[in-house]
Parts: structure tokens; C-alpha cells; sequence
């Protein structure tokens, strides 16, 4: 796709890895926001390795990972008890890139049946580690048959998406819901940091929502938007990040203030740092 004036959004870089420069262009076929140059399925991976990319890791070494690690615990907590509330007798639950598979191991040890898929081979084998049950392929798992399908910050990852979202939409039973979260490039923290916005993470996310293009995205596969769900403690990590590739520093009160701003300014607006989207089959 060629980068032109109209439909050219941002120039950055890889602020976290390479430093490699990258641009954010409008997708004229999704009508959502799309990282370019696309980097090759078999160049994708070196993005990923560093110590960096804590996502795929259970390290507690440094503060930052301690911090990181019992945020994401108590996050794991709360999502759950919310999708309880979203389908109290579900039985099945498929968390697509589950990562190191606290989520699943949390579900499973409420008596959820869980299946969990991951690309990466690191985090794969921390999640099988923890007795997770993993598949290679979701094509191996039979259709129309889940009650509740988790992307948590994926689907921004997924080079196509349209086999994926078909794909979901194959999986779900009719009366199931899926749950997406992604970043939300209208938030103020995004609005504050510009292209020094961490959730950019470029070229690692492929693809940048916004709440109305994610939902006019999903319309086209015949999804219907059943309500949103706030990540509120993302802006605050999101922001942390964001100042030190700004600053070169972790500025750890401003970013809390930025974090703070942007979670007090969504409860009008609803333009989270990141949201769960909640969708249904029509």
C-alpha cells in the first residue's frame, strides 16, 4: 500500500527494540489505522525477543516486572469475575495468544473447560508449564462450540484480519460472546504522547482502533456490539512507557498523572487507554 498525504496518520519508530522507523496509515479495505512497512510473517519474531517484551515472560527480577506481574494479577481477577457476570453458566472458554496462561490457569481453577492458543514458542512453554492446555491450531477445535472467546491485546497483533475474525466467528456458539481489547489511539494519553505513544508498539501492533472502527470492523462479519469494559490500570503502564521513550526517563509521577488524567477524562467520553470490546453473533 502506498503512503500518501491523505491517508498517512503518523510517522514513528520502534521506540522499545530496533529504533527502525515505520509509518501508521489508514487500511482502505478495513477503514482501520495500519503499520507499514507490514514486516514478513518470518521476520515478526525478532520484534518479539528482548527482555523488553514482559508480556511473554514471568520474570519478577526488576521493580517494574514486580509491579507489572501483580497488576496483571489483580487484572486476570477482575476479568474473569467480569465475564461471570456476562455468562454465569459458560462452561468454555478459548483465550486466543494466551501468553504464559495465568488467565487460563485462573479460569480453570474456577471450573472453566479452557483452551488456550500461542504463537510464541517462549511463552507457550511457560503456559504448558502451568498445566494449560494448548492448542496448535483453533482450526482443531470444533465449531460453534465455545462460550466465551478472550482476545487480550491480540488481535492488534494478527497479520489477517479477516481469516481471523471469520475464524472467531466459526468458534463462538450463537448465543457465546467474544471480549477484545485493544489499545485506543483516541485516548488522552495517546492524544498527550503522540507518536511516542507506547501503545503504538510498532511494527509489533499491526493494526490501531479507535472505538467507533473496531466496531464498524466487527459490523462487517455480523458481530454486534454488546458493551465496552475499561482496562483502567493500562494507561498508567501505557504512560510509564510512553515517558521514557519520550524522556529517556521512567518519570513515574508524571506518567501516573497522565495515566490518572486520561482515566478521569474517558468516564465522560468513554475513550479508555484501552478497551474490551464485547461482541455477540447476530
Amino acid at each position: 500500500m502506498s503512503k500518501t498525504g491523505s491517508d498517512l496518520f503518523l510517522d514513528l519508530q520502534d521506540y522499545s527494540i530496533t529504533k527502525e522507523k515505520f509509518s501508521i496509515i489508514l487500511d482502505s479495505d478495513f477503514h482501520v489505522y495500519k503499520t507499514v512497512p507490514t514486516p514478513k510473517a518470518d521476520e515478526l519474531g525478532r520484534y518479539y525477543q528482548s527482555e523488553k517484551y514482559i508480556s511473554h515472560s514471568d520474570q519478577r527480577k526488576s521493580f517494574f516486572q514486580k509491579i507489572y506481574q501483580r497488576a496483571k494479577k489483580n487484572a486476570i481477577i477482575r476479568k474473569l469475575n467480569f465475564i461471570d457476570t456476562l455468562r454465569p453458566d459458560g462452561k468454555s472458554i478459548l483465550d486466543i495468544g494466551c501468553g504464559t496462561g495465568e488467565f487460563l490457569l485462573h479460569a480453570k481453577n474456577k471450573g472453566w473447560q479452557t483452551y488456550g492458543f500461542e504463537p510464541s514458542a517462549q511463552a507457550r512453554g511457560l503456559a504448558q508449564n502451568k498445566g494449560i492446555h494448548l492448542v496448535l491450531d483453533t482450526k482443531d477445535i470444533k465449531s460453534a462450540s465455545l462460550d466465551v472467546i478472550t482476545m487480550w491485546h491480540v488481535l492488534e497483533h494478527v497479520s489477517d484480519l479477516d481469516k481471523q475474525i471469520k475464524e472467531l466467528r466459526r468458534l463462538l456458539k450463537p448465543d457465546g460472546v467474544l471480549l477484545v481489547a485493544v489499545p485506543n489511539y483516541e485516548s488522552y494519553d495517546a492524544k498527550y504522547y503522540g507518536k511516542f505513544w507506547a501503545a503504538y508498539d510498532v511494527p509489533r501492533h499491526l493494526w490501531h482502533f479507535s472505538r467507533s472502527s473496531i466496531v464498524q470492523l466487527f459490523a462487517k462479519y455480523n458481530f454486534s456490539i454488546q458493551g465496552l469494559y475499561p482496562l483502567v490500570f493500562d494507561s498508567f503502564y501505557v504512560s510509564l512507557l510512553s515517558e521514557e521513550y519520550k524522556t529517556g526517563k521512567k518519570n513515574w509521577l508524571k506518567a501516573f498523572w497522565i495515566g490518572l488524567k486520561s482515566n478521569v477524562r474517558a468516564k465522560s467520553n468513554l475513550n479508555y487507554s484501552s478497551i474490551t470490546y464485547i461482541f455477540e453473533k447476530d
